[in-house]
Parts: structure tokens; C-alpha cells; sequence
């Protein structure tokens, strides 16, 4: 993959989660081209105007965790397409550690257009690991080295 797209996505997903984190649906929403799509770690669906009207309540009404993620790669599928997939967890508020029922895997699918990358898709999917409580240790274990060092 070119350095420049590699670059780009990454930065658009960091710009992603930093939105959550700071609990700015707006910022968020803004990310995502007209006609993308949001599918949550509950498997609720938001495309559009939709995103910022589902992203607004849960910050207004919940008291949401913040993210830490590894970014597992980017690859470009065409000359403006690219997928990354990361893993996450989730801070909850007052927390130091990431909670391991939250842990998820994370894929954005992006494209370029007129030098700007923007989301077309993002889902959040639960890596609840049924049955394998190691693996659900070892996708923890990997992210808290990333935890942010002021928490």
C-alpha cells in the first residue's frame, strides 16, 4: 500500500475514535462520506444524516468508555479503496485498565475522492471469544500497553 493512503486511513480512524473518545458525535459523523455506514457493537445500523441523530443520545445519555486500539493493517483494495482492521478496548470512565467484555474488532472501509478519505463503512464487533477465556486475556493483554499513561 502507498505510504500516503496507509497514512490517511490510519489518521482517519485515529480522528474516528478520537471523536468518541471526546464524545463529539458531530466530529465523528463528519468522518463518514454521505451514504456511509455506522454498524455498533450492539448491531444497531446508522447510514448518513442517521449517524450523527444515533451517535448524539448515547453521549448525552450515557457516560461512555473511551477506546484504545492497535491497528492490525490497512490494505487497498483499489487505487481509492483501502480496509483497516483494528482491535479495541474500551476505559470505562474513572478506570486505568480496559474493560475485557468490551473488547472489539474494528474494520473501516474507506475511499478517496477528490484527495479526501472518508468512511464508507465501520463496524464494531464484540470479541467475546465464547468459550476461550485466553484469547479474550491475550486481546486485552496486547492493547494495555497502549493505555493512555495519564489514566
Amino acid at each position: 500500500m502507498s505510504q500516503p493512503a496507509d497514512a490517511a486511513v490510519r489518521d482517519l480512524y485515529a480522528r474516528l475514535l478520537d471523536g468518541w473518545n471526546r464524545r463529539s458525535a458531530q466530529d465523528m459523523a463528519v468522518l463518514f462520506a454521505t451514504d456511509g455506514t455506522l454498524i455498533g457493537f450492539d448491531g444497531s445500523v446508522a447510514t448518513g444524516t442517521e449517524i450523527v441523530e444515533h451517535l448524539a443520545p448515547i453521549f448525552a445519555d450515557h457516560p461512555t468508555a473511551a477506546y484504545v486500539a492497535k491497528v492490525r493493517g490497512v490494505r487497498l483494495l483499489g487505487p481509492t479503496t483501502a480496509l483497516l482492521r483494528a482491535i479495541v478496548g474500551m476505559i470505562p470512565p474513572g478506570a486505568g485498565d480496559v474493560n475485557p467484555a468490551a473488547n472489539a474488532h474494528q474494520t473501516l472501509l474507506a475511499e478517496e475522492a477528490a484527495g479526501t478519505w472518508r468512511i464508507v463503512l465501520f463496524q464494531n464487533t464484540p470479541a467475546q471469544y465464547h468459550g476461550r477465556p485466553h484469547l479474550v486475556e491475550r486481546h486485552t493483554a496486547e492493547l494495555r500497553p497502549l493505555l493512555p499513561q495519564d489514566r
